[in-house]
């Protein structure tokens, strides 16, 4: 059984954050008038929907290198 180490813990939080906020920038975006203004709101959408996937990935692989 492959347990969780400290760096992957810190991957998995990043996930989650960065899964937050790509939800709550659709959410923003789709209201029609989002708080931070279209395009920084979309910015923020464009990075973060990427991070949540490799925070995972990266998380997952450190967990089971070890």
């Amino acid at each position: 059984m492959n347990a969780m180490t400290p760096k992957s813990g810190l991957f998995l939080g990043g996930s989650c954050i960065a899964a937050i906020a790509a939800v709550g920038s659709i959410f923003e975006l789709s209201s029609g008038n989002p708080d931070l203004g279209g395009l920084t709101t979309s910015i923020i959408l464009a990075i973060s929907a990427p991070l949540t996937g490799l925070f995972f990935v990266a998380a997952v692989r450190d967990a089971n290198n070890r």
